[in-house]
């Protein structure tokens, strides 16, 4: 099976680079895509930049030219329910834009005609990523997930975004690549570390555990790429 596995930076796939070895570098469309051979399945793996603009051109070109089943998404995202903590792990059950604003027009925030307000997950990506969580002996939380084109420090906006999205966190990158895979039929599944909290500090937490809790992510994907076919 053909699998991709993608990140927004280059933190987010150097410790799947390294767990997978031996791999061919392709330069396509601005970017880099790592393939390889891994657990009887060939990976397309790349980290697309910061944003939904890039994380979309990314999913497109992976799932067009390089013909992905299905799509991982590994990285690190802030936390706003109060039950998530650094280090966390976090699923997306469904996705959205918080960042989408025609209210003007009668629509609600993040909604965009002919699209949808949220977008699901796939249900058996979610379904297996629970059985390697009770495996691993990891807590595994399941929730909404908010993307944005901004870093949210504020405590004010990550509040609204809660109230307005029922989100559990929030990324930049999540939703764009929801919507390319729904769009091109293709399986997909984010899984996100918490690397800042909605109390504050949001910035200094990040950097202090990007490569923490990105590493975090990236095992567990791994593990749920060699369960998947068998």
């Amino acid at each position: 099976m053909k699998i991709a596995i993608m990140g927004a930076m280059r933190e987010e796939i150097d410790p799947i680079l390294e767990s997978v070895g031996t791999y061919t570098a392709i330069e396509h469309a601005g970017n880099i895509f790592y393939t390889c051979s891994y657990a009887g399945h060939e990976l397309i793996i790349a980290y697309s930049k910061i944003g939904k603009v890039f994380s979309a051109i990314t999913a497109s070109v992976m799932c067009e030219r390089f013909g992905a089943q299905a799509l991982l998404f590994s990285g690190v995202a802030g936390g706003i329910s109060k039950e998530l903590n650094i280090g966390d792990l976090i699923m997306a059950s469904t996705l959205c834009q918080h960042d989408v604003d025609i209210v003007a027009f009668g629509h609600p925030y993040g909604f965009i005609p002919e699209g949808t307000l949220m977008i699901e997950s796939d249900p058996a990506l979610r379904s297996l990523a629970s059985e390697v969580a009770v495996d691993m002996g990891i807590e595994l939380y399941e929730g909404i997930i908010a993307t944005g084109d901004q870093f949210v420090a504020s405590s004010e906006r990550k509040s609204w975004i809660q109230q307005t999205f029922n989100a559990d966190a929030l990324e930049m990158e999540g939703a764009s690549v929801a919507c390319v895979c729904q769009n091109f039929d293709v399986p997909f599944f984010v899984l996100r570390a918490i690397s800042d909290t909605a109390d504050g500090g949001a910035s200094e937490d990040f950097d202090a555990f990007l490569k923490s809790s990105a590493a975090v992510s990236a095992t567990f994907i791994l593990e749920m790429v060699k369960r998947i076919g068998h």
